[in-house]
């Protein structure tokens, strides 16, 4: 899709809900659409929207081996409560093997090259399986989460796995995510009431304190801009 039909897009959604996003997604992309979960209380949101909208719900995770018991507790609890099963994509094995055996468990505290690497490994590459066939895959993103995401729009094309990459909370707050999962009985990761806005791998994942931005708690030993593992940052920004 070309940068001119991703504007009219945008521009044509500018004023509508999240849920009036997600319900364009459904009726336009059908089978061809999934969900990215992290398994995070944004993610947790969309998920439930993606069960209201329809009964088949494609929500993909990507279990890196390092996540936290918690995270593991929401799959199984989101499972029972809403009655599907989410498509699981581990890293590959032998790439795993290789860079432990080589460098340690965790080299990636070491240098930005090293924690990419992981990433790189762990979530990107397993990531591209999972898309593969699609047209288009929802996520959580929300723009109040850190600077680098402050501009994120709607709708944008994902030029790595070549399909549409549509993020229908880009406006919501934080309370407005709370909110939404209170009123829903959502269940969600009880790291989050420890202070984990943002969870991802257990060793690369820290509480905040308050005043930090929601994704300060991640690779906490890095600058504050850029901080993305890879899913969500198009070729030209990968190779920066």
């Amino acid at each position: 899709m070309n940068q001119k039909k991703l504007d009219a897009l945008n521009q044509k959604f500018a004023k509508v809900s999240a849920e009036e996003v997600f319900q364009y997604a459904v009726r336009k992309f059908g089978k061809k659409l999934t969900l990215a979960s992290s398994l995070g209380v944004e993610d947790q949101v969309l998920t439930h929207m993606f069960t209201n909208e329809t009964d088949g719900v494609d929500v993909f995770l990507l279990d890196t081996g390092r996540l936290p018991q918690e995270t593991y507790n929401v799959i199984e609890k989101t499972m029972t409560q809403y009655a599907f099963t989410y498509r699981v994509f581990f890293p590959n094995t032998t790439a795993v093997e290789q860079m432990v055996s080589e460098h340690g468990p965790n080299h990636f505290y070491h240098s930005l090259d090293n924690r990419k690497e992981c990433c790189n490994i762990r979530k990107v590459e397993p990531l591209t399986r999972a898309l593969d066939g699609y047209q288009a895959w929802i996520t959580g993103i929300r723009r109040a989460q850190s600077v680098d995401r402050a501009m994120t729009p709607f709708f944008e094309w994902d030029s790595v796995n070549d399909l549409l990459k549509i993020n229908p909370l880009i406006k919501w707050s934080k309370d407005d995510v709370w909110d939404y999962v209170k009123r829903h009985d959502i269940p969600y990761n009880v790291l989050h009431d420890q202070g984990y806005p943002s969870i991802g791998c257990a060793p690369c994942t820290r509480a905040i304190q308050p005043g930090e931005d929601d994704r300060s708690g991640r690779w906490w030993w890095e600058e504050a801009v850029k901080k993305e593992c890879g899913l969500h940052v198009n070729l030209k920004d990968k190779n920066q």
